[in-house]
């Protein structure tokens, strides 16, 4: 079992004096700004975010294009839908206007056929009573 030694305010002091010490070494060791190397990374960098721009205006292109092109596709769509709308409520009016005729020809019939069973009561009722012999006062055959 090992027993924890804490370092004394020396051994700290010490200890953060090197650390400074290797920092500032590696601060004069670092290239300069005209070295080769370093101006190859930072034309590697620049590279890098131009290709990264070229990229990314592609692609707002490209999505641009896609919505201009849901948006032409759903117009089409829309334009079709009115269409069958159109159509369908054309339809519906024609086969309205027909079920009309239809039911007016049917009243009529009725009312044609309610004429005629009215007229040949009459006309019995009137045969019957000129057979008896006497006509109702105001009455007149059809």
């Amino acid at each position: 079992m090992a027993i924890y030694r804490e370092k004394d305010i020396f051994e700290r002091r010490n200890a953060a004096n090197e650390a400074k010490k290797a920092l500032l070494e590696r601060f004069k060791a670092r290239p300069a700004a005209d070295d080769p190397a370093v101006l190859a990374r930072q034309a590697e960098r620049k590279a890098i975010l131009e290709a990264r721009a070229i990229r990314e205006a592609e692609k707002a292109r490209l999505k641009q294009e896609r919505l201009a092109l849901e948006a032409a596709e759903k117009a089409a769509r829309e334009a079709a839908a009115e269409a069958a709308r159109l159509e369908a409520e054309a339809k519906a009016r024609e086969e309205a206007a027909i079920r009309e005729a239809e039911e007016n020809e049917r009243i009529a019939r009725l009312l044609a056929d309610e004429a005629e069973r009215k007229a040949k009561r009459d006309a019995r009722y009137a045969a019957r009573k000129q057979r008896v012999g006497r006509t109702p006062p105001g009455f007149q055959a059809r």
